[in-house]
């Protein structure tokens, strides 16, 4: 299976990072890409990070899902951004996986796929999602092939879920075995 991973200015390093080395550890294949003017963005502390492909270079039908990292960047561009809204909006289209945590799910919330939805995120961030079931007590959850994750405490629970939807719970185990979670 093979996944994107959007990475931005800003973004939160543990969210971003530690989510891509655990789902490649679980054998799936992630592309990193970027909407942003260059291949390198600089993350929330500063780290350079060379992207695998600007997004425009890229088809996104050749992916299974998509997976949203937050970090203070969304808070910078949510109102006026579109490009994120609208990937989401296609991978819910084709009813694909669609994953994000932290701040991330705002960009869920404002294309309208967490209306109905039990969704869980970065305290605040729920603002964006009035027409959804808010649980900040949730580290992670899923509802139907939407996952959602609160912050960079729940990267875990987060890949967990990912895993477990798209691999199985054996494989999701066998994860968190071999990382001695």
């Amino acid at each position: 299976m093979k996944g994107l991973l959007v990475l931005s200015h800003h973004v939160e390093d543990g969210e971003a990072l530690t989510t891509r080395a655990l789902l490649k550890r679980a054998g799936l294949q992630i592309t990193t890409i970027t909407y942003e003017k260059t291949p390198e963005i600089t993350t929330a502390f500063g780290l350079t990070v060379k992207v695998d492909y600007l997004a425009k270079d890229i088809n996104v039908q050749d992916f299974d899902f998509v997976v949203i990292p937050g970090g203070r960047y969304v808070g910078m561009i949510i109102d006026q951004e579109h490009n994120i809204k609208d990937l989401v909006k296609s991978f819910a289209k084709q009813n694909k996986v669609i994953a994000a945590i932290c701040a991330g799910p705002r960009f869920l919330g404002q294309a309208g796929l967490l209306d109905g939805k039990h969704f869980t995120a970065y305290s605040g961030s729920e603002k964006d999602m009035p027409k959804g079931y808010y649980h900040p007590e949730k580290k992670a959850l899923r509802d139907g092939n939407i996952i959602t994750a609160r912050g960079a405490g729940a990267v875990y629970e987060f890949v967990y879920e990912i895993v477990t939807h798209l691999l199985g719970e054996t494989q999701a185990k066998a994860l968190l075995t071999n990382i001695l979670y």
